[in-house]
């Protein structure tokens, strides 16, 4: 065996790099075409999710195959190799089987347990299938990694670890609220009419929304989902091109996006433009993503009213004398508070304050700590008319983010909604990146030991089988070495015997091959369980050379063995 897989995901690289290396429909299909073209692998399988992108490849040499399959992604991606390397991951023969499985099973995916990564490497094996760069080994490997994934499911609760990307996205877009009774009366836009689309608009009519639109560059296909959706609930549904998304966007309540595009589906300003036809009022950015706080109606601003000229030069003892200065500080604070010295300014602030400070230790600040107090304190006296009295803060109040009049769910790799609609007021955005880091912090079901412990028991089981069956073209050889010697003797015995009839040639014939077959059977039965056993790769040499098979008469059935794997359709 010498499987090999380069890949990235959403564990070793950024979401930016990611979204950056995202490969479509054609770009799999020429990188899959140009692995088997190279010289270091003979078979090729792509598996392209929102979270990950990883080439399969089986390998004669595992330098050459690193080097050449990194080489390859970077091309296909349009990623720099430099750039691409430190997110790279690589794992080899059993490694890159238990890697394989355990993706199968959901314990790599971005929500543990989701169920959708099984869908997604099914249309992998199809995809290697129809363009004959799958062979035996990626069959085979491809095929156990569905058998295992199904049987994780249904053998433990690893459902219970976590849902869908599609479910885990709406629960972080209710915020802790029950799903359905959030999205309940809902309408319901979805972009896309993909396996991720479908699999959102039919989570969105269990959750009970009230209508959903489907929008696709295909009407066909959007209109295929909505008949789908028709028959399997009793939501309404309807299909509309994806020119009509912006005048839909004002309708909707919660937009799913999840498309192949390879630019943005949604600008910010066409979000921010939805939100206002959909409420009439302005939207603005702010700068954390939380809406900005509105003043009260009633409310004063202190920069736009000025304030009466402070008594503060009047009253008894005040350190300042600021009588000179014509209309107190609301006009002239800087004039009035310019050239002197930090420890008379910090006198006059505890005077305000009804206590005293000691000089010698104002006096130890350095000139620059002076100049910078004097310039704030100048600054503040002219936007506020006088110099602020030093008293407690007080507390910061949290003005709580409002209702999003829109919730969006970007499920696209690279982003169909653009970024900066996170800073919109009136819209709440859950993408592929903040689904990343809430999920680091989500519960592990217990279920995800038994799982692990299924994980291993089969990449053992799979390694074995795979060992044994490297063994199968010698003993194929020996088997067809064999029936050559008995067909080679039957015909001198006829040249001796010219006189025998048939029925006594075929009771000849029979019982020379049954002598043959049980002389090679235990030791071919033998050979294969020990094969099957770790560095049980040398028995097919032995075994070759204890018989002298030609070598080329061994690689000819793995050819025609290969080739039958290739030409299999989809399963």
């Amino acid at each position: 065996m010498s499987l090999l897989v380069v890949g990235l995901s959403h564990r070793s690289a950024p979401v930016s790099v990611l979204e950056r290396a995202a490969l479509g429909v054609d770009a799999q299909i020429k990188l899959l075409q140009d692995t088997v073209a190279a010289e270091p692998a003979t078979e090729a399988a792509v598996l392209a999710t929102c979270n990950r992108i990883e080439l399969y490849a089986d390998v004669d040499k595992f330098h050459a195959g690193v080097a050449e399959l990194s080489t390859l992604l970077a091309q296909h991606s349009g990623v720099g190799l430099d750039e691409l390397t430190p997110y790279l991951y690589v794992h080899y023969e059993d490694r890159a089987v238990h890697h394989l499985f355990s993706v199968a099973c959901g314990l790599d995916s971005m929500v543990v347990g989701e169920g959708q990564i099984l869908g997604q490497i099914k249309d992998s094996l199809a995809k290697a299938q129809e363009l004959h760069s799958a062979g035996r080994l990626l069959n085979d490997l491809f095929q156990q990694a569905l058998r295992v994934g199904k049987r994780a499911h249904s053998e433990t609760g690893i459902d219970r670890a976590g849902q869908s990307l599609v479910t885990f996205g709406l629960e972080q877009l209710a915020e802790g609220a029950d799903v359905t009774a959030w999205a309940r009366g809902k309408k319901a836009l979805v972009i896309g009419a993909g396996s991720m689309s479908s699999l959102a608009a039919a989570t969105l009519a269990r959750a009970g929304v009230a209508e959903i639109v489907i929008a696709n560059r295909t009407q066909d296909r959007a209109e295929r989902l909505v008949e789908i959706l028709t028959d399997g609930t009793d939501v309404p549904a309807r299909a509309v091109p994806m020119e009509s998304v912006p005048v839909e966007l004002t309708r909707a309540d919660v937009a799913v996006s999840c498309t192949g595009a390879t630019g943005l589906v949604l600008a910010a300003e066409e979000v921010a433009a939805a939100v206002e036809g959909r409420t009439g009022q302005p939207v603005a950015f702010t700068e954390a993503g939380t809406p900005a706080p509105r003043a009260a109606a009633d409310s004063t601003d202190v920069r736009q009213t000025p304030l009466p000229p402070t008594s503060v030069g009047t009253d008894e003892n005040c350190p300042l004398d600021v009588a000179a200065v014509q209309g107190g500080f609301s006009v002239l604070g800087e004039a009035a508070v310019a050239g002197m010295d930090a420890a008379t300014l910090e006198q006059h602030a505890a005077w305000a304050a009804g206590s005293a400070v000691d000089r010698r230790e104002a006096a130890r600040r350095s000139p620059e700590a002076d100049a910078e107090l004097i310039t704030a304190l100048a600054a503040t006296a002219a936007t506020v008319g006088r110099i602020p009295e030093r008293r407690k803060p007080e507390p910061v109040i949290e003005v709580p983010r409002p209702t999003p009049a829109l919730s969006l769910l970007d499920l696209a790799m690279p982003r169909d909604i653009d970024a900066a609609a996170h800073r919109l007021t009136g819209v709440r955005l859950v993408d592929i990146e903040s689904l990343a880091e809430a999920s680091a912090d989500a519960p592990m079901a217990a279920d995800v030991d038994q799982v692990r412990r299924i994980v291993s028991d089969e990449v053992a089981a799979f390694g074995a089988a795979l060992r044994a069956a490297h063994i199968t073209p010698t003993v194929v050889a020996l088997r067809a070495m064999a029936a050559d010697v008995v067909a080679n003797e039957i015909a001198r015995l006829e040249g001796r015997l010219p006189g025998l009839d048939d029925k006594h040639r075929g009771e000849i014939t029979q019982t020379v091959r049954r002598v043959v077959d049980k002389l090679l059977h235990a030791p071919t039965v033998r050979v294969k369980q020990l094969a099957a056993e770790p560095g049980g790769a040398g028995y097919a040499d032995a075994l070759r050379t204890l018989f002298d098979l030609d070598q080329e008469t061994v690689a000819s059935v793995s050819r025609a063995e290969d080739s039958t794997e290739k030409n299999r359709g989809p399963r």
